[in-house]
């Protein structure tokens, strides 16, 4: 049998080949009739500061968006209230209920209405004069960083802070000069340890329910049946009956305000 070569350039290969020396001597043409667009300059005021365009700004939104995840977890109410609801979650033993969907919804519209305050600041303060155009990009972002900056530093304690101000090599004259860098793993640690300290005290009473549920099945000689069984519907019963919902994210409420804060 004989096999037939198919050609390796087809019809539409040889058309283009044909019209790619046409492009060439056109190019200089198409080129000139397309010039560039000015789309990253810096302006600089009478006064010095610098403004950008339109374009950088939104580069930088956006650039802003993919590290909101992270910038809510690190900055504000968030992480306690996680933690405390993943512990009480884990201290009912309701294995995945509520879901995480769930908690983590309720722990984000928990931390909108504790951060509130903070966020009316910013927009009064920051973003409602960068929008009429009254002050600088430079500047709102300035004057959107001191509300969370007094936030951050309200709820940080001062041995985590001198921490790692040491490690920095920080010397903390005054509260309102502490850079970034040393308040938001500070704030951090302190975060983790207080929501460490009210799971806690969650822990205890329904531990004790387990240890009085263990303790009457081994003197009933039911060492097979699983204490966890007999002991979750007595433990979700005690918690609907001390209101344990209203007592927790009160709990957690109340532990972010300061007198005379507004926070």
């Amino acid at each position: 049998m004989h096999y037939t070569a198919k050609p390796i350039v087809t019809t539409t290969a040889r058309k283009l080949i044909r019209i790619l020396p046409f492009l060439l001597l056109f190019w200089p043409w198409l080129a000139q009739a397309a010039p560039g667009i000015p789309a990253f300059t810096v302006s600089v005021d009478e006064q010095g500061n610098q403004d950008y365009t339109l374009t950088i700004q939104i580069l930088l939104i956006m650039t802003g968006l993919t590290l909101l995840p992270a910038a809510l977890i690190a900055t504000t109410s968030f992480l306690r209230i996680i933690i405390v609801l993943a512990l009480l979650r884990q201290a009912l033993g309701t294995m995945q209920t509520p879901s995480n969907q769930v908690l983590i919804g309720l722990a984000l519209f928990l931390t909108l209405f504790i951060m509130a305050p903070v966020l009316d600041k910013i927009y009064t303060q920051a973003v409602s004069p960068y929008m009429e155009e009254t002050i600088t990009f430079k500047e709102a972002v300035e004057r959107a960083s001191k509300p969370m900056h007094t936030f951050m530093l309200q709820q940080t304690r001062e041995d985590d802070l001198g921490m790692f101000a040491e490690m920095a090599g920080v010397t903390l004259e005054q509260p309102e000069t502490v850079p970034f860098k040393v308040l938001i793993p500070a704030f951090m640690t302190s975060e983790l340890k207080t929501a460490f300290q009210i799971g806690f005290m969650i822990f205890i009473p329904f531990l004790i329910i387990d240890l009085v549920i263990a303790s009457l099945l081994m003197s009933m000689g039911m060492m097979m049946l699983s204490p966890m069984i007999i002991s979750l519907p007595f433990k979700i019963m005690l918690f609907v009956l001390v209101d344990g919902w209203e007592l927790i994210l009160g709990t957690l409420v109340n532990s972010f305000i300061v007198p005379g804060s507004g926070v």
